[in-house]
């Protein structure tokens, strides 16, 4: 029983000090329009295999699976904008991690939603935390609460913010609201700049993703790397940015800030470095990743195919991680050592189990022919 009475204006506050860019509160009830959302994507093959919400829409549109006996929600955004750092000069190829990964905002998130949390249960209220699970469609809630309205990307946009947010929400038990806020207005109007300058055309209707041509779930799918994408996947190896760099409420949120780049190791990760490393290296630096079943050689699947595309063939380190990846034990890397190997022009010679299925089918896969590099250093395509 509550020994407290709860105050929503109080609880906002605690959520903006600590460091909230929007947040807001909204009911409990089940998001039911969302549940046949997810389950008509998922029959139309639109979720790619991703699992996620989708695997079980019932569950993840009802917070009282959550919690139950829940009443409120209240949703809260993070700001992860830190700035662009500068592209590494020591002439080697990098890989580029979209800004959403650089570093652990969830870890930021939860702590701010853990003070929203301390409140309600001082308050005599149970509350949980929940923050990048597949428990709940935080879009959905974002959008119940009014923090943010739906893009034609299928992000929540927040003003101030755009769509450069992490979205969290604490479930309580607390009656903080009888009545769910006025949606926000749509704020992208006629504006089509994420349809028209996703690279692969996964935006194929406004709010809707097409999994499977996505490049910021294929690096995540396990299994090979689809080959009709792998050279619109460019120098990319955990990520994409570009319906967000695109999209204007973004590039105002951009040009206003003023706090400091994160550091270049976060945003650009040496390719010939990640190849050379080694499985705990690799896990140690990179596993608050999706890497599918924690497995490092997805890491160097996504890094030869970036390889292939921005390598430059002429440079030592780049013709020895290659040679390496041909001869790995793991047939996997091999096939996409292979792919990189013709993409760059270089020698097959050293590479080992030519028999296995997958190398098979590389070594009778056709390779795009790549325009040769403008200088010797591999520069980030803008």
């Amino acid at each position: 029983m509550a020994t407290a009475q709860v105050q929503v204006d109080s609880i906002l506050d605690i959520g903006r000090r600590a460091g909230l860019a929007a947040v807001g509160v909204c009911q409990a009830e089940p998001f039911t329009e969302m549940a046949g959302t997810l389950r008509e994507r998922k029959e139309r093959g639109l979720h790619g295999g991703m699992q996620f919400t989708y695997r079980n829409p019932e569950r993840s549109t009802d917070p009282s699976r959550i919690l139950p006996g829940a009443a409120s929600l209240v949703v809260g955004a993070l700001d992860f904008w830190r700035g662009e750092p500068d592209y590494p000069d020591d002439g080697l190829p990098y890989g580029r991690v979209a800004a959403y990964a650089r570093e652990d905002h969830y870890a930021a998130l939860r702590s701010a939603l853990d003070q929203v949390a301390d409140a309600l249960r001082a308050a005599g209220h149970r509350a949980v935390v929940v923050a990048d699970e597949n428990s709940l469609v935080d879009r959905a809630a974002a959008y119940r609460a009014a923090i943010g309205w739906w893009g034609k990307s299928s992000n929540i946009l927040v003003p101030g913010a755009g769509s450069l947010v992490v979205l969290g929400a604490v479930v309580t038990d607390a009656p903080l609201c009888d009545t769910d806020p006025e949606p926000m207005a749509d704020g992208c109007g006629s504006c089509r700049q994420c349809l028209d300058g996703c690279p692969t055309g996964a935006i194929i209707a406004s709010g809707v993703v097409d999994a499977r041509r996505c490049l910021a779930w294929l690096v995540q799918e396990s299994g090979v790397f689809r080959p009709e994408f792998r050279v619109a996947l460019g120098d990319r190896i955990y990520g994409c940015d570009d319906c967000a760099e695109v999209c204007p409420p973004n590039r105002v949120r951009v040009r206003l800030d003023g706090r400091p780049a994160e550091r270049p190791d976060e945003a650009w990760v040496s390719l010939v470095g990640l190849l050379d490393a080694s499985d705990e290296d690799l896990m140690n630096r990179f596993g608050r990743w999706y890497i599918p079943r924690r497995q490092p050689r997805y890491l160097r699947r996504n890094a030869l195919v970036a390889l292939g595309n921005v390598g430059d063939p002429s440079e030592p380190r780049v013709r020895s991680v290659v040679s390496q990846a041909l001869a790995h034990p793991d047939a996997l890397v091999r096939a996409h050592a292979v792919w990189c190997a013709r993409r760059l022009g270089l020698s097959l010679a050293p590479l080992r189990g030519r028999e296995d299925p997958l190398v098979r089918d590389e070594l009778d896969r056709r390779v795009p022919v790549r325009e040769p590099l403008a200088t010797a250093a591999n520069q980030p395509p803008r």
